[in-house]
């Protein structure tokens, strides 16, 4: 196990840190591997219009939600509990808006995605300081919270983009977000128990 120089985590006191890394390590494989999905669907759907890419982005959010949910609940003591369930909640909230209201998501999808990428990702950026007691690495989680935060600053900046912009836009993020969320999260898996 790879921990942070200086840190001097004693092998007892390392050992609930390395099991938080590694199911860490599993929600990030997964959520990174439904993200490739969405960028998947995106890309090759054909003729995708904007109420179907609300549609996407509402399933995405509810499996992302699930997922980090039910991290949360079976969380190990030391784990980023609070986050992953704000996290998970706020994903169920856009999946929740887009079945009771898709007509209202679809005319407000730039403004939705972005504060859904600033919040998730300034969470995601604390929850992995919060494991940078237990890997080296943690700085490529925070680095990819700080991206989707910025991402979501980028879609505020440009709330009137043409329905192909932001369908590339979306896919290319997803498709980012995911390649490193399954590296980061085969990676923790490898280094941690």
């Amino acid at each position: 196990m790879n921990n942070l120089p200086g840190q001097g985590i004693a092998g007892r006191d390392r050992e609930p840190l390395e099991a938080v890394a590694s199911d860490y390590g599993r929600l990030l494989l997964l959520r990174g591997m439904v993200a490739l999905l969405l960028a998947f669907l995106v890309f090759f759907w054909p003729k995708l219009t904007i109420t179907g890419l609300a549609m996407l982005w509402g399933g995405y959010s509810l499996v992302d939600g699930v997922l980090a949910l039910a991290a949360a609940v079976g969380g190990r003591s030391g784990a980023p509990r609070l986050w992953l369930g704000l996290i998970g909640s706020a994903g169920l909230l856009c999946a929740g808006g887009t079945l009771v209201a898709i007509d209202e998501v679809s005319a407000h999808l730039v403004g939705i995605i972005s504060v859904w990428a600033i919040v998730t990702g300034a969470m995601q950026v604390w929850a992995a300081l919060e494991v940078r007691k237990a890997v080296d690495g943690h700085w490529i989680l925070v680095f990819d919270g700080a991206g989707a935060v910025l991402f979501g600053v980028a879609l505020a900046f440009w709330p009137n983009l043409q329905a192909e912009a932001l369908l590339w836009l979306i896919g290319w993020f997803a498709a980012a977000v995911g390649g490193l969320l399954v590296s980061v999260g085969y990676w923790l898996g490898r280094t941690t128990p």
